[in-house]
């Protein structure tokens, strides 16, 4: 029996300045949302000419990239670049570390690029593995309609599995992430593994969770409930076009120690981390001699 999961938090992610010229909502790692293993942050970002994210380190997180509108392009100092185009995802591992820079594409009637960035935390066996990508173009996510292709919702399985269709992306340590979008108001049933970590945050229009008929609208983060004998979750779209994304994943049983871009689970080790970086070793071997092109220009 099918038995959804219920709201246990509501968060606004106000939209501010960040940078120059990038605008966030952030609602995971803000003040009012700080701890939600395994999720370290979350930002629906709007980036404007002349903004961007040149040359910056990570180590022990993975970074998703979405991108809702507009395209942004990446490189690295392992040799990795190329374009997250419109509905592309890029599916960072940064393990034991790693220097990248991530910068819009402005183009002549153009949308200016809007997405989505999540931040996972890995798992502390995981924190030093070799970095890797997972990368789907908008054509490769794979697609759930779970009442047909002329039904009135369709899912994007950016990782994990919904209604029979799984996508290839394999992140350590469990998560799952799908973008749907009503085309009239509808209900959907998305399972969800028992005792995952789960919320929703809401792109466009407006929705209810499960047997509750309060009305939640865009930009606010939902966190659920993870009751053994809930088996996933209920979400009612109360206008057209209504769309969000919903993720998921294993909560970890392990102390956060965050300094900016790099994620251990000691001081001990974020100390070594920061030692690591300064004399350019255990993956920051090219940290003060690599420089991307695209950050640079």
């Amino acid at each position: 029996m099918s038995l959804s999961r219920i709201l246990t938090k509501k968060v606004l992610a106000v939209e501010t300045p960040e940078g120059a010229g990038a605008l966030v909502r952030r609602s995971i790692g803000s003040m009012t949302l700080k701890n939600l293993s395994p999720f370290l942050l979350l930002d629906h970002f709007h980036i404007s000419q002349g903004a961007g994210f040149p040359d910056h380190p990570h180590r022990g997180q993975a970074t998703v990239t979405y991108m809702l509108e507009g395209s942004s392009k990446h490189e690295d100092s392992a040799g990795h670049k190329g374009t997250i185009e419109t509905g592309g995802v890029q599916w960072m591992c940064a393990g034991r570390g790693i220097i990248h820079a991530e910068m819009p594409v402005h183009e002549k009637n153009a949308p200016e690029p809007r997405g989505m960035q999540l931040w996972i935390d890995l798992p502390k066996q995981h924190k030093m593995v070799e970095p890797s990508y997972q990368e789907l173009g908008p054509d490769e996510i794979p697609t759930a309609y779970p009442e047909g292709s002329d039904g009135p919702v369709k899912i994007k399985i950016i990782s994990g599995k919904s209604h029979g269709v799984e996508s290839p992306v394999r992140p350590l340590g469990g998560c799952w992430y799908f973008h749907t979008i009503f085309r009239d108001e509808a209900s959907v049933f998305q399972d969800l593994p028992f005792g995952w970590t789960g919320f929703i945050y809401i792109l466009k229009g407006a929705i209810s969770i499960g047997s509750d008929p309060t009305r939640h609208e865009a930009f606010h983060t939902l966190v659920l409930s993870s009751d053994e004998n809930q088996t996933g979750v209920s979400v009612t779209a109360l206008e057209k076009g209504t769309e969000y994304v919903l993720i998921a994943g294993k909560p970890l049983d392990q102390t956060v120690f965050q300094y900016g871009p790099f994620v251990m689970t000691t001081r001990e080790e974020i100390i070594g981390t920061l030692e690591d970086y300064r004399i350019g070793k255990n993956g920051f071997e090219k940290a003060h001699t690599w420089k991307s092109v695209i950050g640079n220009q």
